[in-house]
């Protein structure tokens, strides 16, 4: 296995989707696949632009840097401030939402490193096709399969 150069953040991009924005510090070829680590940017009254899902092989590990995000798994609120960490494990049901009165940085870590920056450009894509209605549901289902991760099934109307 060929194993990546070392280097400090050796991807400097930012990814938008919508308002949010997601700045890869280390991807699976920088870490021969065990982790890919980025920031998650999500201002003041924003909320996961993609539908609530799960992810089917890989956790995810959230840490708090600035404001709280309050992040919903298998529908428990979960409010996660600076220093706090949370751990989604395969299969839990997630999402998020920015209810807080600042902006909100958050660390993300996935391992194995299966969610990489592709990922969030694909998603992107979809989600601003959709020009701030909800996204074509087959078109995001097919991309989350490609990424590891299978959307939740939606809650029936009341």
């Amino acid at each position: 296995m060929q194993q990546g150069a070392t280097g400090v953040n050796p991807s400097e991009e930012t990814i938008k989707i919508g308002p949010l924005g997601i700045r890869f510090l280390l991807k699976g070829e920088d870490s021969n696949g065990s982790v890919s680590v980025f920031e998650v940017l999500v201002p003041i009254g924003q909320k996961l632009m993609a539908p609530a899902h799960k992810n089917d092989a890989y956790e995810e590990v959230l840490y708090g840097i600035e404001g709280v995000l309050t992040w919903t798994v298998d529908g428990v609120p979960i409010e996660v401030g600076p220093g706090q960490a949370l751990c989604i494990p395969r299969g839990a049901v997630h999402r998020f939402d920015n209810f807080g009165r600042e902006d909100v940085k958050q660390l993300a870590v996935i391992t194995p490193a299966i969610i990489g920056p592709a990922y969030f450009r694909e998603a992107a894509a979809v989600i601003g096709a959709a020009r701030g209605g909800p996204p074509d549901r087959a078109k995001m289902t097919e991309v989350f399969r490609r990424h590891g991760m299978t959307l939740a099934t939606p809650e029936p109307v009341k």
